[in-house]
């Protein structure tokens, strides 16, 4: 009982630390957005930035820049300034924080030092001059890691550390986007792709509560988008199953070209033996180049050369307040997928939510406006920002493996609680339809398969085994008598590879002989001796029905690595011989689903 009091003390104390570094740390973090931004769109690009958050009158006053092709400096310089503080102090902080984070969660629990003020500084250089990425990747890898330096200065143990570490991804999540109760379950949704880490969650909850107080008593307590007069009807439902439909092809687009995009980036650059911290340049120098040639295009051109740069809120917003062209809304998902490839899959730092809910938010707007063209009665104009929003949802949740977490967040980044019902239903298509498809690669399938809990589930997994189940028979036993010569037994190891033997005198069991035994016996200048005289006779035996978890202590505490199995109501007869091996092998069927072939 004391224990648990120590350890719910100990998790407070962590939910505390982290809650309240993940809130400032949040506000510099945003600040520095917001500063870059006013510097390098504003100052430098002459760009009038759409924002989250506005109103419909104070978005309308949005402009794009006069002179689009200083876009190209502008991106370079930034992309190849990231990439030399990265490859330079470190490495870990490349691409989207996330996978990181969870990446350490599964590991060993620890991020280094450095490593929160580094993603801070390099994800705005890359986002603030135009690259394609989101902030919810580096607050991830940043409160992630200030948990790590929490962890380190508490003396927390393993189960502690990694425990503050998925608060910090939870809480520095739902920090930054005002949603709470979502960051705070994606913390605990996110690390697997079809499992939940229930010790988070709790203390995911109290963090994400301090940081958002923490975080918007400076920002504000508006949530993040702003929403215009919107609806939507039941018979509509079927309709937004249909837009999960389309989600899930362009989640997979998205994932697929993300991961092909850094595969070639590290193909081309390791074949040439370029370095690394020009790939991220190289990347930017096509985003660039790409965007001046749209918009030489035509204006729609233009409208997606610009929502395919930096996280894209701002056009989310736009497409929230139907003040997007149907055209542009139709191409800007694929040029965000492009953008966003190459700006993180090259090696720039930042994350892949925000382009994942532009990417769908933009698809659901095109499904929703092309739906209002076909049938205006049942979908007018007032329920495409709800596709939009649907759209978010269903993509992102999907890839991301955390529908529900993604459902929760963007439900509060909108403040409105009527969207869960279509949501659910798109994202829930979605899901199904991607499968075990996912964004963050470094997610594992279940809790067994992580480093984090695998002690735990090896014991589980052989508490369900007996050791009747896991033994050589009786009849299949190569067994010894204790007349025989070690030389002789000897040769029967050499023949079939087994390395102890029980003896047995006529039935009963008497001792039990080793390699480690037979080569005492057989030693050069000494005389020839017998099984009887070298094997052990103080048995250490175990019962049929006993679990291979007691087998193995029983093995780890006496030091050996073979068990006869002997009934207790019949200790001389042998009933089975265990090894090592045979517990091994047990373990292992059991974990990949085959059959016994006892």
């Amino acid at each position: 009982m004391h224990d648990n009091t120590v350890s719910f003390h100990r998790v407070v104390v962590i939910a505390v630390v982290v809650g309240i570094i993940s809130g400032f740390g949040a506000v510099l973090f945003y600040e520095g957005l917001k500063f870059g931004t006013r510097f390098f769109m504003g100052n430098l690009l002459g760009y009038v930035y759409p924002d989250e958050g506005q109103s419909m009158a104070e978005i309308a006053t949005w402009a794009p820049p006069d002179s689009i092709w200083l876009i190209l400096p502008i991106i370079c310089l930034g992309a190849l300034a990231s990439g030399m503080l990265v490859y330079r102090f470190a490495p870990e902080a490349e691409g989207h924080g996330t996978d990181a984070a969870v990446r350490a969660f599964h590991g060993e629990g620890k991020v280094r030092w450095r490593i929160p003020l580094l993603k801070a500084v390099t994800s705005i250089l890359t986002m603030t001059t135009g690259g394609s990425a989101g902030r919810e990747g580096p607050t991830a890898q940043i409160s992630a890691g200030f948990g790590s330096i929490a962890a380190d200065l508490l003396g927390l143990s393993a189960r502690e550390r990694r425990i503050a570490l998925a608060t910090g991804i939870g809480a520095g999540i739902g920090t930054i986007f005002k949603a709470p109760l979502g960051g705070a379950i994606l913390g605990a949704e996110i690390l697997y792709r079809r499992d939940f880490e229930s010790e988070a969650l709790v203390p995911s909850f109290l963090a994400s509560i301090i940081g958002y107080a923490i975080f918007s008593s400076f920002e504000g307590f508006d949530p993040i988008f702003g929403l215009g007069d919107i609806s939507w009807s039941i018979p509509q439902i079927p309709l937004f199953l249909l837009l999960g439909v389309v989600c899930a092809g362009m989640g997979v687009l998205y994932v697929h070209t993300f991961y092909m995009t850094q595969k070639v980036f590290k193909s081309v650059f390791s074949r040439f033996s370029l370095p690394g911290y020009l790939k991220p340049f190289t990347g930017a120098f096509i985003i660039g180049a790409g965007v001046v040639l749209l918009a030489q295009i035509s204006y729609e051109g233009l409208l997606v050369g610009l929502g395919s740069l930096g996280p894209g809120y701002g056009f989310l917003q736009l497409a929230m307040y139907n003040m997007l062209p149907l055209a542009v809304l139709m191409v800007l998902p694929f040029a965000k997928i492009l953008t966003t490839s190459l700006t993180i899959g090259s090696g720039g730092s930042g994350g892949v939510f925000a382009p994942g809910l532009a990417i769908g938010g933009s698809t659901g707007g095109a499904v929703g406006m092309v739906l209002h063209l076909f049938a205006p009665e049942m979908v007018p104009m007032s329920s495409v920002p709800v596709f939009v929003i649907v759209g978010m949802i269903a993509l992102f949740g999907s890839i991301a493996n955390a529908p529900i977490s993604v459902l929760i967040m963007v439900v509060e980044m909108t403040a409105n609680f009527s969207l869960f019902i279509p949501a659910m239903g798109a994202v829930a298509v979605a899901d199904v339809l991607t499968g075990t498809t996912t964004i963050f690669r470094e997610q594992v399938m279940t809790k067994a398969q992580s480093g984090a809990h695998r002690g735990e589930y090896q014991v589980e997994v052989l508490e369900g085994i007996r050791a009747d189940d896991a033994m050589v028979p009786a009849d299949r036993v190569i067994t010894l008598m204790p007349d025989e010569s070690c030389a002789h037994v000897l040769s029967i190891i050499n023949r079939h590879g087994h390395t102890g033997f029980p003896v047995l005198e006529g039935s009963r069991l008497t001792g039990i002989i080793t390699i480690g035994d037979v080569r005492n016996g057989t030693e050069s200048g000494k005389p020839a001796l017998s099984v009887r005289d070298v094997m052990a006779r103080e048995l250490v035996t175990i019962d049929p029905d006993a679990t291979l978890e007691k087998a193995l202590g029983l093995m780890m505490d006496n030091n050996i690595h073979h068990l006869p199995v002997v009934r207790i109501t019949d200790p001389g007869t042998l009933a089975g011989f265990l090894t090592s091996s045979d517990i091994l092998r047990a373990y292992t069927r059991v974990t990949a689903g085959e059959p016994d072939h006892q």
